[in-house]
């Protein structure tokens, strides 16, 4: 029981046809991240990349010069690309015209440059009573995490776009602290949390934003929505509650058009990821929309505004978990503590195929490296990604055209 009281798809590419470190359990009090000064978070921050065009040289004139230059073009253009292909990996800084790139899709930016606002990170619910959401679909980067009671709950997080309508907002957990601090100094709001969460986040190089707490304005509250999972906004309120901070995010992830060396197409059909029974999640691939689409136990993800929850890239990270000693509810469910440092098991879901390897995470203000099997990178293709944060011992079932293949940390 849940304690609180208060698409568009980009084309498909070529198929083939953690959370805070855990607290000590045997104490109340919140340990959590070191904390960073703003200045050195700042220094840290993506700067908005400069767009730049290029102009031709020549618009009319002789057929020969014309020709001279297209085949100088084509000479340049594929020695570019044979020395990508070499390397294997190709970050996405820069949008295919030389515009800025979102730091957290590797898409182009809305109207050629990068919004000077933080990364926004917003708590909303998961239990079934808190469905349907809103605003999924309008998020950069979702995380999913594992709470008290076999539930999960999510982080939404903006930058480039914003949403009219999201939530419900619900409060805050201890995974939130290391979710959140790789994200260049940002704004998190939440509907409260028990204190020794909030003190932890009181310690995260974090902007933390109670809802509750003097910010109630922001508010939207839908007809058909009762109290505790009434709790709406719109991400331009939430970002005002903070004016002052213009840090755009550091990009987390890299991201290729193609598929990874690692990757098998047609190996990535869906993913099974059994939370619980009420979080029963599998994510299956659509080849026209180039999307996964997810479902709970074979039930459609519907969003307030009756569109299925979507993800361009799917990231399976199993983390290692712990009961705490800190009681969340009235129920008397402990707070599950994630340790989203070290390094673990991963599948990654992009176009249609499934990459097993392994993520790693040196400090709470990096993010993860992902890398697979054969020790090659994982790239993302550019598009909003979901992040699952799978507890160890939970299977995790990529299927593909062939048979499909569980792995059980």
């Amino acid at each position: 029981m849940p304690d609180d009281q208060s698409p568009s798809g980009d084309p498909p590419e070529d198929a083939g046809t953690p959370a805070g470190d855990a607290p000590d359990s045997a104490s109340g009090a919140a340990t959590g991240p070191a904390v960073l000064s703003r200045k050195q978070l700042l220094e840290q921050a993506a700067s908005e990349r400069k767009g730049s065009s290029r102009t031709w040289w020549y618009i009319l004139g002789a057929a020969a010069v014309v020709l001279i230059g297209v085949v100088i073009a084509l000479i340049v253009t594929g020695g570019k690309h044979n020395t990508a292909s070499k390397a294997g990996v190709t970050t996405t800084t820069k949008a295919a015209l030389g515009g800025a790139t979102c730091p957290l899709t590797g898409t182009p930016a809305p109207g050629g440059g990068v919004p000077p606002r933080p990364a926004l990170g917003v708590k909303i619910g998961n239990y079934p009573d808190d469905r349907p959401s809103a605003g999924l679909n309008q998020a950069d980067v979702v995380f999913e995490e594992p709470v008290e009671g076999g539930i999960t709950r999510l982080v939404a997080v903006f930058q480039c776009q914003g949403a009219s309508l999201v939530g419900d907002m619900r409060s805050a957990r201890q995974p939130d602290a290391g979710i959140l601090s790789q994200l260049s100094d940002p704004l998190f709001v939440h509907a409260g949390g028990i204190d020794p969460v909030i003190a932890l986040l009181g310690q995260s190089p974090l902007i933390d934003k109670n809802i509750l707490n003097g910010n109630g304005s922001a508010i939207i509250n839908p007809p058909g929505r009762v109290a505790p999972y009434a709790m709406f906004a719109n991400t331009t309120a939430l970002w005002a509650l903070d004016p002052s901070d213009t840090t755009r995010p550091a990009p987390i992830f890299t991201y290729s058009a193609a598929l990874p060396p690692a990757a098998v197409a047609g190996s990535g059909a869906s993913v099974h990821v059994p939370f619980s029974s009420t979080s029963d999640v599998t994510w299956q691939w659509n080849a026209i929309l180039g999307q996964y689409f997810r479902s709970y136990s074979g039930t459609p993800d519907k969003l307030l505004d009756g569109s299925q929850t979507v993800a361009t890239n799917v990231v399976v990270m199993t983390v290692q978990t712990a009961i705490g000693s800190w009681v969340e509810n009235s129920e008397g469910g402990h707070e599950v503590l994630v340790t989203s440092t070290g390094s673990g098991p991963l599948v990654v879901m992009r176009g249609g195929a499934a990459i097993t390897g392994t993520w790693s995470r040196t400090g709470l203000t990096q993010p993860a490296t992902l890398t697979a099997t054969n020790g090659t990178p994982i790239t993302l293709r550019p598009g909003n990604t979901w992040v699952e944060l799978v507890p160890a011992g939970i299977p995790v079932t990529p299927v593909g055209t062939s048979a499909p293949t569980t792995t059980t940390p």
